[in-house]
């Protein structure tokens, strides 16, 4: 028996009714909606409209089909249940006969929906912060294992400052924290009850909406009921949010692609998480890290189409909601699925700390250096900008490097140089004077790596408080 078939003379076309049903991917929220009516149920005991023996009969009920869901692999099956909310009254009905159909009364399946939606999109970003904190202590471990090895820094992808390896881990880490405080304000808005809202203007039973948000550990009921069963906003947000952190991934797995070849040589890719060729017997190639670039679009994907579902629907329910679960779940099975991927890729890859640090120390890399060494001794900046272009220019002509060129050779560019300038073009010497908060001195990257260390151990905390609330 369908839920809403009283008015109707005509069976569904039964193409149709196939094509309209939402149970294939909706059943996946069936702990939801399971907690959902379990809070429902006892708000209308509490409003006198269920007897004790009758809230008590329907619970048993709910925990029956939850348990069955979780023993019997194929429990959750049914050809004729619409959706998870018809699936769950007809498991229920025919466990405890016709006071199953009493748990719907005073709510409308638009409240629900919008109640199980949050309480999965709850779950998914503690569940993903708590992702992101591995893929960030697995950063922290190799930084930490870097200790002062070096490599080029790049801008437009060109040779331009050495660093350490390890504060380019932790431009990384600080990309994925921002991802974790992303979801983390995401959640503050997910975290409000629809339940209670009705169809559209409210419930018709004198129920406590207090009482049922606190039941399932939301902040509060939502505010309006004509926008609690039609907003989809907490999604999109949601999946744009995975869109950024599946960004930040991609541009990781674009320089690790880079690294790893042999013209660049920086990064020794581990066998664990890469193939072969059929046809080259030589190839090993980065797989993990293509398809975590390629994944990235499917991400991006399903946040443009959540945008292009709801950009035209008017208040307040529509069944083009229903469009939104799939890219719901598709944009955060496929996040969950690369974090771990990304954790276990970093604690097995080798760097090549000797190749990244040779890189380091060729390509006039040490120019501005050299140009500080000037301003430091009273050079005006622009001026020394201008005279070391010329010593590279004159090195260019030469075939060497800056501290391969002669003081004479010096003295011809301007009278400030003298031998003190051969010591500020060593990489230690270099990498020091970048000297300040976010900078890539070694003493200031340890204070970088301690920071962020306390900041996934906050996130940790964090996560842990909201699986035992």
């Amino acid at each position: 028996m369908k839920m809403w078939s009283g008015r109707f003379r005509q069976p569904l076309d039964p193409q149709f009714e196939r094509w309209q049903r939402s149970f294939e991917f909706d059943r996946r929220l069936l702990s939801y909606e399971l907690a959902a009516s379990g809070a429902h149920a006892r708000a209308l005991k509490n409003a006198g409209v269920l007897s004790a023996d009758e809230l008590i009969s329907i619970l048993e009920g709910l925990q029956q089909i939850g348990e069955m869901a979780a023993a019997a692999q194929g429990f959750v099956e049914d050809d004729e249940a619409e959706d998870v909310h018809h699936f769950v009254e007809k498991q229920l009905a025919a466990r405890i006969g016709e006071v199953g159909y009493k748990l719907h009364s005073g709510r409308s399946r638009n409240e629900q929906i919008a109640t199980d939606l949050r309480l999965y999109v709850r779950a998914a970003i503690d569940e993903l912060r708590k992702e992101v904190a591995e893929v960030c202590a697995a950063f922290i471990d190799r930084a930490e294992q870097a200790g002062n090895a070096t490599m080029p820094a790049y801008t437009h992808l060109q040779h331009a400052e050495p660093v350490l390896l390890a504060h380019w881990l932790l431009a990384y880490v600080e990309m994925f924290l921002r991802d974790a405080d992303r979801l983390a304000d995401c959640r503050k808005r997910v975290n409000v009850c629809p339940l209670g809202s009705g169809a559209v203007a409210g419930a018709t039973l004198p129920l406590d909406r207090v009482f049922m948000a606190e039941e399932l550990d939301f902040a509060a009921p939502t505010a309006n009921s004509i926008d609690a069963t039609s907003d989809r906003d907490f999604i999109l947000e949601f999946v744009n949010a995975l869109s950024l952190l599946s960004l930040h991934l991609s541009r990781w797995a674009e320089e690790m692609i880079l690294f790893s070849s042999q013209e660049f040589g920086f990064v020794q890719l581990p066998e664990a998480y890469s193939t072969g060729s059929s046809a080259m017997p030589q190839k090993k190639n980065p797989d993990l890290l293509e398809l975590v670039r390629g994944k990235t679009g499917r991400v991006i994907g399903s946040a443009t189409a959540l945008t292009v579902t709801l950009k035209g629907l008017p208040l307040a329910y529509n069944k083009d909601l229903q469009e939104t679960q799939e890219q719901l779940f598709d944009g955060a099975d496929t996040a969950l699925g690369l974090l771990p991927l990304v954790a276990g890729f970093m604690k097995a890859v080798e760097f090549d700390h000797a190749r990244m640090n040779e890189a380091a120390q060729s390509g006039f890399m040490n120019a501005w250096a050299a140009a500080t060494y000037l301003v430091n001794r009273g050079v005006p900046s622009r001026l020394a900008h201008e005279q070391i272009g010329k010593a590279v220019k004159l090195c260019l002509e030469k075939s060497c490097e800056l501290q391969d060129l002669t003081l004479d050779d010096l003295h011809s560019l301007h009278p400030a140089f003298d031998e003190s300038f051969y010591d500020c073009l060593k990489p230690a010497a270099v990498l020091a004077i970048h000297d300040v908060v976010g900078g890539t001195a070694p003493a200031r990257v340890r204070q970088g790596i301690a920071a962020a260390k306390e900041k996934i151990e906050s996130l940790r905390e964090e996560i842990n408080f909201h699986a035992h609330a």
